[in-house]
């Protein structure tokens, strides 16, 4: 017998929405179809997800009029021109204003789908079945949907929420290692923002939770989006509270643009950017020494990179970060510590200490 969810609420008035979260909930109908409005349905999946859960979801949405495009897998096409592919295929098929789009995958399926979503006709529902950690943990609660541009990442896209979240945490029996990883360094984010509990907690059970223990994953999920929701609810377009959750990005989207899309999982490029935002915090004097290695120790035990292991040109770095959407007036801002659990955002930091982590990381 299939167990009931566990339910959170994102509370955006008009625009609030339920996150379910537990085990075969892809065989559950109405979970689905209950935020389904219209009878037309475009599944947009990619060619990793698709061939272990489309069959599912289609079978569930018997009396609907469904149709699927399967995308290519990667960072690489998180583009204009992969959610142009999403437009032709709705328009071919006289998709209307009742539509609805599901995002079936991780974090570049969710993030190419709503921004498709929100655009098309100037708006049709979606809903998000996010099958990676990281998207369950992250980005498939809260409405930022966009792509990457040549320039900078995540640089075109809109707030846009969706109508459900619905994570099956069965699908990360599929994940393989190395992105389990990297949906980690988001997890241990939210507990190095605000909750040093959390942060224990996983500390204490960081073996069994990389020998992917079912009910440790299950509350680490659930916590991750009950903070996520708590925040968002705050703070819906990112102009205060919000943008603290954005831990190691700005350093982190800097490796991600300066590499190339792809060479570095957005995870693995977060978890470094969070180690190089605990080494400046350090050199401010907010952070101890103690707990920025604590901050290493555990982004290793979850198998993630805290240094960059490829060579790197400084000036490349500081350009791509200034491209942050956080930058004003050309000035780069950073998420830093002042202790676990403890975070602003400023702009007000030496140069001198800001240079010197740089430095040491790249070569």
């Amino acid at each position: 017998m299939t167990a009931h969810p566990k339910i959170l609420n994102v509370e955006l008035g008009s625009k609030s929405y339920p996150i379910f979260i537990g085990s075969e909930l892809l065989s559950q109908k109405s979970l689905i179809t209950d935020y389904i409005h219209g009878q037309q349905v475009m599944i947009v999946s990619n060619t990793t997800v698709a061939p272990l859960y489309l069959d599912q979801v289609v079978k569930q949405l018997d009396g609907y009029k469904v149709e699927f495009i399967i995308l290519p897998d990667g960072e690489q096409y998180k583009t204009l021109e992969t959610v142009n592919t999403i437009f032709d295929a709705l328009l071919k098929s006289h998709f209307d204003r009742t539509s609805t789009l599901i995002a079936l995958g991780g974090g570049v399926v969710g993030d190419i789908t709503g921004f498709a979503a929100a655009s098309y006709q100037r708006g049709i529902n979606f809903i998000q079945i996010p099958t990676t950690l990281l998207s369950q943990v992250d980005s498939s609660v809260g409405g930022k949907t966009g792509v990457n541009h040549d320039l900078g990442k995540n640089m075109i896209g809109a707030f846009f929420q969706p109508k459900a979240v619905i994570i099956d945490v069965n699908t990360l029996n599929t994940l393989n290692d190395r992105e389990f990883s990297a949906g980690m360094a988001e997890v241990i984010k939210y507990g190095l923002l605000g909750n040093a509990d959390f942060l224990s907690m996983i500390e204490e059970n960081i073996e069994s939770i990389m020998n992917r223990d079912k009910d440790l994953i299950a509350d680490l999920i659930f916590r991750s989006c009950q903070d996520k929701a708590r925040i968002v609810a705050l703070d819906e377009f990112e102009s205060g509270k919000r943008a603290l959750l954005n831990l190691g990005h700005t350093f982190g989207h800097g490796i991600e643009n300066t590499f190339g899309y792809g060479t570095y999982l957005h995870g693995e490029a977060v978890s470094i950017g969070m180690h190089m935002a605990a080494m400046l915090s350090m050199l401010e004097g907010d952070l101890s020494k103690e707990d920025t290695n604590r901050i290493q120790n555990i982004l290793s035990r979850a198998n993630l990179p805290t240094t960059i292991k490829k060579s790197m040109d400084s000036d490349s770095l500081i350009k791509a970060m200034s491209l942050d959407k956080k930058s004003i007036d050309g000035n780069i801002r950073l998420v830093l510590l002042k202790s676990i659990g403890d975070s602003l955002i400023t702009g007000s930091y030496s140069q001198e200490n800001f240079n010197t982590v740089i430095s040491n990381f790249c070569h």
